[in-house]
């Protein structure tokens, strides 16, 4: 075999060798790009997750606060009411008196 055969030889090693490289690169930058869009629609799918939660509370905590408002009004219309009735209630004044004495026991029956 001449020198110029054994390069001629050599130089199709490296050829192959260097299209199995190529290949080996193709597959593993496949392999990483599908990886990565996988990753990217993982990521966009949990920040969609997140982004419900975040409008149902804020749904929730709108709810919550018209509960609060409500039920202030009606304390606050109630109070007025009481404060109301308690000058003209004969059972507060009674009740009052009753305090005052000491009330028996009552047994309850078997």
């Amino acid at each position: 075999m001449s020198e110029n055969d054994f390069l001629k030889e050599n130089d199709l090693l490296h050829e192959c060798e260097s299209i199995e490289d190529d290949d080996k690169r193709l597959k593993r930058r496949e392999k990483n790009r599908v990886a990565a869009q996988r990753s990217r629609k993982k990521q966009t799918q949990k920040a969609d997750k997140i982004h419900e939660e975040y409008k149902c509370l804020e749904y929730e905590n709108c709810s919550l606060k018209k509960d609060v408002e409500k039920l202030t009004d009606e304390l606050r219309r109630l109070t007025e009411v009481l404060k109301s009735h308690e000058s003209i209630c004969p059972l507060i004044h009674c009740a009052m008196n009753l305090m005052s004495v000491p009330r028996p026991e009552v047994i309850m029956p078997r």
